[in-house]
């Protein structure tokens, strides 16, 4: 089969769907690779690293024009004319992008979102939401300690003691989990914060404090638990308990790393205006759902903090809040292998050994990650 991998176009996006790597595994399986031009220059990987490995060096039409185009995000309007219809497009759709997957059932496409993969073990490795969460926690505390002022460890010098940063990690996801084994690496003094009582264990053996918030009732109980991997919207009671102990936390934080995220809905707001008022003036708000919250700020889109700006970073109160949009991004080379090696086990489920595609409906993580197929949508969150 041929298979083309575009280089991406949008706005901030370095990552590539194939690195030389998984290219060289591909071209083993007897496949054609056809690399755009540059498609992998800001991951690290040059064209020469490409043809390398057997992969055909092209243009943007020959890339798009193949029966299988690899991608990490899905493709604009202008790059689904250049892609024959019947063909198929693998990458990060967006499931809940209704309007997206009608364009790509439009033109014609079958297209697999990765992100609507379901979060059991054996999809595991192919769950492309956790690869790149994973180095957005970890690329999230790296930011913080270059505008933190400060040491993140405590030192004892000559010139007297420096205290230890302190860190507070809301939402303790993939993204949380990896922000508070880097944070701990730096040596700062940490706490985390989630509505999932089952993480609490997990944090700690990364050597944090659970900020505990006690269940009330049963309501809280059964939301608490979460579902497919993601917390869902807690009861008002319990939500306004959390809120004052976070409050207490944050204000004697030097770092606080937000990272909560509800498929399909807003991102909730856990860091106030009137928490971030209360904050010591040089203190770091690291919001990983920038771009992701309600409509705030005269139409700009905030996230975890209503006072985050989308692709911005911005001092208010004292406090500089970076609203990074697309933190993987910022270590492209990383993210790209790690994505790449998704990819390529997922597609071990819809490539024959014949080198031919075949949808099977029978497979769960094959079902749930078609979203177009024969002109409609078949699935959208």
């Amino acid at each position: 089969m041929h298979i083309g991998v575009p280089r991406e176009t949008a706005a901030g996006e370095t990552r590539v769907a194939v690195t030389p790597e998984t290219a060289k595994k591909l071209q083993a399986q007897g496949h054609t690779i056809r690399i755009e031009s540059g498609a992998g220059v800001t991951a690290s990987a040059p064209d020469a690293a490409y043809a390398a490995v057997g992969a055909e060096i092209t243009d943007a039409a020959g890339a798009a024009s193949c029966d299988l185009v690899l991608r990490v995000r899905a493709p604009s309007e202008a790059e689904l004319t250049l892609m024959k219809p019947g063909s198929t497009v693998v990458g990060m759709l967006n499931p809940f992008d209704r309007e997206g997957l009608e364009r790509i059932a439009a033109a014609g496409l079958t297209g697999f979102a990765l992100e609507a993969a379901p979060r059991t073990t054996r999809a595991q490795s192919m769950d492309v939401l956790s690869s790149q969460a994973n180095i957005a926690g970890y690329k999230a505390i790296i930011l913080a300690a270059d505008r933190y002022q400060k040491f993140f460890p405590m030192l004892m010098t000559a010139a007297g003691t420096v205290k230890a940063a302190r860190v507070v990690i809301l939402g303790v996801g993939v993204a949380g989990l990896q922000a508070i084994a880097t944070a701990k690496r730096l040596g700062a003094v940490i706490e985390a914060s989630d509505v999932r009582p089952s993480v609490k264990e997990q944090v700690e053996s990364l050597g944090a404090k659970f900020i505990d918030v006690p269940y009330e009732t049963q309501e809280e109980k059964d939301a608490a638990v979460g579902v497919g991997g993601y917390a869902r919207p807690m009861p008002p009671s319990w939500l306004a308990r959390q809120k004052v102990e976070v409050a207490k936390r944050v204000a004697q934080a030097d770092i606080v790393v937000s990272t909560a995220l509800i498929p399909g809905r807003p991102a909730p707001t856990l860091v106030t205006a009137e928490m971030v008022a209360s904050m010591k003036p040089g203190s770091v708000i690291i919001d990983l759902a920038a771009g992701r919250g309600p409509d705030m700020n005269g139409g700009m889109t905030g996230g975890n903090c209503p006072l985050t700006e989308a692709g911005a970073t911005v001092v208010r109160h004292g406090v500089t809040i970076v609203g990074e949009t697309n933190l993987p991004a910022l270590v492209a080379a990383d993210a790209s292998a790690l994505y790449a090696r998704n990819v390529l086990d997922f597609l071990k489920l819809v490539l024959t050994k014949e080198g031919t595609l075949t949808v099977n409906m029978d497979d769960d993580i094959v079902a749930a990650c078609l979203m177009t197929q024969g002109g409609t949508v078949k699935k959208a969150a």
